[in-house]
């Protein structure tokens, strides 16, 4: 296939959004910042390869009907490097890990992430406690 082809078979999807790098959330208060993204319309988070990021729905204004470029000779160079190797509609390559649509779905893994590392601190500050050489106190 061609690359006009190829645009028209998926409509343009990669420019229907665009994603962003965010920092992983750790903590209650991270999970809440990456929570407020959600309440926006048009938003979603995903992981991919351990990676967390910011997905905007937003259609670029230069997609013409037809799914093609109405600047292709002078577009973006995001655009140009982009490979249609990555193209989710061509590609398998898409397996994220999670992804989330709302704030419900982000809460409802926070919890349980939350909960499993509060866990492993416990256990590795028993482990801990268990190493250390007991002191006697005899009188």
């Amino acid at each position: 296939m061609d690359k006009k082809s190829d645009c028209q078979v998926c409509r343009g999807q990669c420019c229907r959004y665009f994603g962003l790098p965010i920092e992983t959330p750790e903590t209650p208060g991270d999970f809440d910042d990456v929570r407020w993204y959600l309440l926006h319309m048009g938003t979603e988070v995903y992981v991919e390869d351990g990676d967390w990021y910011l997905n905007v729905r937003n259609k670029c204004k230069h997609l013409q009907p037809d799914s093609s470029c109405g600047i292709y000779s002078r577009r973006p160079r995001i655009c140009s490097k982009y490979s249609m190797n990555e193209c989710e509609a061509i590609s398998d390559e898409y397996g994220h890990e999670h992804h989330f649509y709302n704030a419900e779905q982000l809460e409802a893994y926070a919890r349980g992430y939350l909960r499993a590392k509060r866990r492993q601190a416990q256990l590795k500050a028993a482990r801990r406690k268990a190493r250390q050489p007991q002191i006697s106190r005899t009188a």
